[in-house]
């Protein structure tokens, strides 16, 4: 495993690309509404990042034919966008990408749309607080694997189950670089951090098993319980001086 160390030049350069994921996002929070489609999200997204003079990171890549995963529900991630149109009581899982500069920023949210269920609000607050147990522990000299035992710690702890067959990763020239990140605990420490690693940590989250299956479109995540999903994921630096930094926020 090579994890790459980013030059500052490097990390300039994904601040850039970051901050648009981070300005698509905002956007699309906005747009949620009951009765807007997952493909007129997509169109906007992608509009608003060649205007930026970017690239969707995600379009084309692996064969994936749209800029933005849109997961509904108990759909975990991988979920395409198309005609299907949001109800009230939904909630919904986006992921995006962009690439500029010869580098990437990519980032995931889960919304709610119009009113949805204590359980619901539940499980995004719950994902996304895993997500900054984790970057406790995303600092130099800290042990790899340290991130995924306090999501999955901090998971159980509000009695849901992290997601294991998918994980974080590196981010930088390539959208998905070494290493990969577990949200869930190990018992190998994984690699030292270091300062000028940048990593894309994303925990999913579900209120019921954590079992997964792909549908016929060969993208889509699901859980096979059916149970809600959530996802939350930002890219972030590891710094010198002990803080991580949350390139999309």
């Amino acid at each position: 495993m090579a994890i790459l160390i980013k030059s500052k030049v490097e990390i300039e350069k994904m601040r850039v690309a970051c901050s648009i994921v981070r300005d698509v996002l905002n956007m699309l929070e906005d747009m949620i509404k009951p009765g807007i489609s997952t493909g007129e999200l997509n169109t906007a997204a992608e509009r608003f990042i060649h205007n930026k003079g970017a690239t969707p990171s995600f379009k084309g890549f692996n064969d994936f034919p749209k800029c933005l995963c849109t997961s509904v529900n108990e759909e975990v991630i991988h979920g395409i966008p198309g005609l299907r149109r949001l109800n009230s009581g939904d909630i919904i899982s986006i992921d995006v990408g962009a690439y500029i500069g010869g580098y990437h920023g990519d980032a995931a949210r889960t919304f709610g749309v119009g009113k949805i269920s204590k359980q619901a609000q539940a499980l995004i607050d719950c994902t996304r607080d895993c997500f900054f147990a984790g970057i406790e522990h995303a600092r130099a000299g800290s042990r790899l694997n340290s991130i995924g035992a306090a999501i999955e710690d901090f998971c159980i702890g509000r009695g849901m189950t992290v997601v294991r067959e998918f994980v974080g990763h590196g981010i930088g020239k390539d959208i998905h670089e070494d290493p990969q990140i577990v949200n869930y605990r190990e018992k190998k420490r994984g690699p030292k951090l270091a300062a000028g690693m940048i990593l894309a940590i994303e925990p999913m989250v579900v209120t019921g098993d954590c079992e997964v299956e792909i549908l016929a479109d060969d993208w889509t995540v699901v859980t096979k319980d059916r149970s809600l999903a959530a996802h939350y994921e930002n890219t972030v630096l590891i710094t010198a001086d002990g803080v991580c930094e949350i390139l999309t926020i």
